[in-house]
């Protein structure tokens, strides 16, 4: 084998590790010795990221845009699988019995939002100013804000190919604009909020009164002086864990495959696609046959510490929005602006003020958390969801991170209709009216989930 710098194959995910991690330690010395930087609440990650973004559009380094993209979409799962491994602890949780399936109604809810806007504003712009317009194209507003790249650069490519000029860089424009919306206006927000009283945006120093043993492991865990090293082990469990999400995804989608292949084009691209569902569900249920075996005194150790997988899954994030903020290509942004411009203000004020009503009836205790989670979230992607919680809620000790994996999980049951408008709303002009009227019907139903669904035990 050949081990020199001409193996590019076998140097390029270190090179490009290398820049982002040399972009995360530059950040944080930016944040910590420079004060409006600090003040300005910007998470390291994001700095570290629009730093390799900037170095990458002046030709100063060259960045691998599909190792980006592979590393964002590897360290998404095993972020989420490393939350998902943590002991629970005795303490009540603040979540309600229904958040998982009322945050589902909450995510396609603003999913309807977004495209009942949309459609309002391209509609209106091709009926008024731009008569050529793609009146369904609209419906790119939800794909690039509330789903992210891929389903926008999916929907993009096959409304482009009904008509649409320009719809493949369109819906890459709308998912880039998103994610930079969900970055920077999510940080104005959580300085507003801040200056008002809101959240507290100081993270507490920890004395030494807090470091006993306890915050570090639990009771009866393995021994620090075992044979194989803790972190090991927790890095074990957690590919294991996506070894096996692996497995059950391509058995999943081999499995639909030989029934049908229509329904394989439908459906494999999103079991792929939402794969860290799969991996947090396997390794929960991972968790749960430790606690079983340990119960049935077939262990007798914990094997999880819960100090080191928050650890682990703050590594992969931070990994993620960095990579994630990096690979976005601005030349996607280029044409069609007036309605381009149109989409993004109307998707980053309408998610907000939607948002901002809905959550206060579903998250009790922890709502600031969960609503700007959700915004990070349906404006982005799940891990600027992830990357604005964690400057409000950095050990994740409410369960609004969860509630992104939690809910993207109803989310795909209660989209299904969604995907069926987007199908249907470039047929005709009629169609797109149609489809303009049936998406208020149906966000309706979503309200009616979020305000009227209750649990049959009495709490």
């Amino acid at each position: 084998m050949d081990y020199s710098a001409a193996n590019a194959s076998l140097w390029n995910v270190v090179i490009q590790l290398g820049f982002i991690a040399g972009a995360i330690l530059v950040a944080g010395l930016l944040r910590n010795n420079i004060k409006f930087v600090r003040k300005s609440m910007m998470p390291v990650a994001v700095i570290g990221g629009f730093l390799l973004l900037i170095l990458k559009c002046l030709g100063i380094i060259k960045l691998d845009a599909d190792m980006l993209e592979m590393i964002v979409y590897h360290c998404i799962a095993l972020g989420f699988i490393a939350m998902s491994l943590r002991v629970t602890s005795g303490k009540k949780s603040q979540a309600g019995k229904l958040d998982g399936l009322k945050s589902g109604a909450i995510i396609v809810g603003a999913y309807l939002t977004q495209g009942i806007a949309g459609l309002i504003i391209t509609i209106g712009l091709a009926y008024t100013f731009m008569p050529g317009l793609f009146k369904a194209g609209g419906l790119l507003l939800p794909m690039g804000f509330g789903q992210g790249p891929g389903q926008a650069n999916n929907v993009g490519t096959t409304y482009q190919a009904l008509g649409f000029t320009g719809g493949h860089s369109f819906g890459l424009a709308i998912a880039a604009a998103g994610y930079i919306c969900a970055c920077v206006v999510g940080v104005i927000i959580l300085n507003m909020l801040a200056k008002h009283g809101k959240i507290s945006t100081e993270k507490r120093t920890r004395t030494d009164d807090d470091l006993t043993v306890g915050f570090f492991q639990d009771k009866n865990e393995i021994p620090v002086s075992d044979s194989i090293d803790r972190l090991s082990v927790q890095l074990a469990l957690v590919f294991v864990a996506y070894a096996l999400t692996f497995l059950t995804t391509w058995g999943l989608t081999s499995s639909i495959s030989a029934i049908s292949e229509g329904l394989a084009n439908t459906l494999n691209t999103l079991l792929w696609g939402f794969n860290f569902i799969i991996g947090s569900a396997l390794a929960m249920l991972v968790r749960w046959l430790l606690d079983k075996a340990k119960s049935a005194k077939m262990m007798e150790r914990q094997y999880q510490n819960n100090y080191l997988l928050n650890r682990i899954s703050g590594f992969f994030f931070d990994i993620m929005i960095v990579a994630g903020i990096a690979a976005i290509n601005p030349e996607e942004l280029s044409g069609l602006w007036v309605p381009f411009i149109l989409l993004c203000i109307a998707g980053a004020v309408l998610t907000w003020l939607y948002l901002a009503t809905v959550c206060k009836a579903v998250y009790k205790g922890y709502y600031y958390e969960g609503l700007i989670s959700m915004y990070g979230m349906l404006t982005g992607t799940i891990g600027s969801g992830i990357l604005l919680v964690r400057e409000i809620d950095p050990d994740f000790e409410t369960p609004a991170a969860n509630n992104l994996v939690l809910g993207s999980s109803f989310a795909i049951i209660f989209g299904a209709p969604v995907l069926l408008l987007i199908g249907l709303a470039p047929k005709s002009d009629l169609m797109c009216l149609l489809t303009l009227g049936l998406a208020v019907v149906y966000l309706c139903v979503m309200l009616l989930i979020i305000y009227k669904a209750k649990s049959k035990e009495k709490v």
